[in-house]
């Protein structure tokens, strides 16, 4: 075990967010209209008696935006956790199935399955991961056969008060930050470095935001309100109607 160095992971940190504000910024640069329209339950927002096409596009808008914000800077904490865990354990990125890290420490051998929080899959997801956890296992174990493998599903925020799970641990928050870098406090030390160049590129992104925002409340306009009003079964037809276009 090599102490962590913080200033690299800084350096990491500011080297790579970009990519997380890139991608958030694309994410509205290639959005249409219509994709999002069909993707969302028309139903719901009219159960929630949104009046104005404004309100309506936000609310998809948003809800787009947000999902893939959780996808992308998952990916990057993912990243950050691999580099982490190299410059302590040397650890590296799994070549197995499912499996996102692999490192040596006390005689163990770890595979570690790294989401963003707690409650990230339902039981058959869980069951997928279990399974990567076994083959992995099996895989290791071929030339070795009393090497102790050890799986852990690893997320970045949260906790979980029952880690052991029988087949697997599962490490989250503060434990999880501590098990890969042997570093207690690192889960409150990272997120000062994760600020640089926020607001710039906040900044960048909300501008995009407002005009799209703009566009689509007109096209939206233009295609499904009559005199002002949302035409919800003409909305309804374009998400679910058959058809052969």
């Amino acid at each position: 075990m090599i102490p962590l160095n913080m200033d690299e992971v800084k350096s990491y940190v500011e080297k790579n967010i970009g990519t997380f504000h890139k991608k958030r910024l694309q994410s509205i640069e290639n959005l249409k209209l219509s994709k999002i329209l069909k993707r969302k339950n028309p139903y719901l927002f009219k159960a929630k008696n949104i009046l104005t096409a404004q309100d309506l596009i936000k609310s998809i808008v948003d809800a787009h935006l947000s999902s893939q914000e959780e996808t992308v800077f998952g990916d990057f904490l993912e990243g950050l956790a691999i580099f982490i865990n190299g410059k302590v354990y040397f650890g590296t990125k799994s070549s197995s199935e499912g499996i996102d890290l692999e490192f040596d420490n006390d005689n163990k051998r770890y595979i570690v399955s790294i989401k963003s929080g707690p409650n990230w899959g339902n039981s058959s997801q869980i069951n997928r991961m279990k399974d990567n956890f076994n083959r992995a296992k099996k895989v290791l174990r071929t030339g070795n056969s009393q090497l102790n493998v050890v799986a852990v599903n690893g997320c970045c925020y949260g906790r979980d008060n029952n880690p052991d799970k029988g087949d697997y641990f599962k490490y989250c928050g503060q434990m999880f930050w501590e098990f890969i870098s042997g570093k207690k406090e690192l889960y409150t030390e990272i997120i000062k470095p994760l600020g640089h160049e926020a607001k710039k590129k906040n900044e960048e992104f909300y501008e995009s935001y407002a005009q799209l925002i703009n566009k689509f409340t007109f096209e939206f306009n233009l295609k499904f309100c009559k005199d002002g009003i949302i035409d919800w079964k003409e909305l309804v037809r374009f998400n679910s109607s058959i058809t052969t276009n």
